[in-house]
C-alpha cells in the first residue's frame, strides 16, 4: 500500500530524492519525486507519533538527516551516546543486558526542519536525540515498539545508510 505525499515535497526535496516514514502502516518509503522506489517495515514509537521532549514518541513533520554514524565499525556494532561501544551484538550479550534499548549498526541522526514543530525549544528532534537506526532482527518490525526512533532491521539500516547522503530530507506522517 503506498503512503500519502505531502503536497509541499517540493519545497523540503527540490532535487526530488527524500524519505518518507508512515507510522500508520509502520513503513518507511525511499521517493523519488512522488513515487516511492523502496518500501522497508519498521518500529516507531510504542508512545505513538509526537513532539515534546520526554514524550518517547516519534516526532512528525519534515526533518533532515543531520549526521551519519558508524561508517567504519562492524555491522552489528553496539551504539551508546552515539558512541560505538567496542561491543558488536550477539545472543550473550542480549542475554547480559535484557533490558537494553539495542541502537546497532547504523545511526541517521534527524533535525527538525520546522521551527515550532520540530526545531527549537522543547520539540527540537536533534536535542531529543531521535535517529534511524539498527536493531535486534529477533525484535518485531510494523509493530510500533521503539522509544521515538525509527528503528530498523540491521541489513536495512546498513543498506539504507550506505544508500543516502547526509542532508537528505525525510518526511515522517
Amino acid at each position: 500500500m503506498m503512503t500519502e505525499i505531502p503536497e509541499n515535497w517540493q519545497q523540503f526535496a527540490p532535487n526530488g530524492f527524500w524519505l518518507q516514514v508512515d507510522i500508520d502502516q509502520q513503513q518507511l518509503f525511499v521517493m523519488r519525486k512522488a513515487e516511492s522506489v523502496l518500501c522497508f517495515d519498521i518500529s516507531t514509537a510504542l508512545n505513538g507519533p509526537g513532539e515534546e521532549e520526554g514524550s518517547g514518541c516519534t516526532p512528525r513533520g519534515w526533518h533532515k538527516i543531520r549526521a551519519k554514524i558508524g561508517h567504519n565499525c562492524p555491522e552489528n556494532a553496539v551504539f551508546v551516546g552515539r558512541r560505538w561501544t567496542g561491543e558488536c551484538y550477539n545472543q550473550a550479550l542480549a542475554d547480559q543486558y535484557p533490558k537494553r534499548d539495542w541502537i546497532l549498526g547504523r545511526i541517521l541522526w534527524l533535525s527538525g526542519l520546522e521551527p515550532g514543530k520540530n526545531r527549537l525549544g522543547s520539540v527540537d528532534t536533534m536535542r531529543r536525540y531521535i535517529y534511524f537506526h539498527g536493531t535486534p532482527d529477533a525484535e518485531p518490525m510494523g509493530e510500533a515498539l521503539s522509544h521515538g526512533c525509527i528503528r530498523m532491521r540491521m541489513q536495512e539500516i546498513v543498506l539504507l545508510f550506505s544508500s543516502v547522503p547526509a542532508y537528505t530530507p525525510v518526511y515522517i506522517r
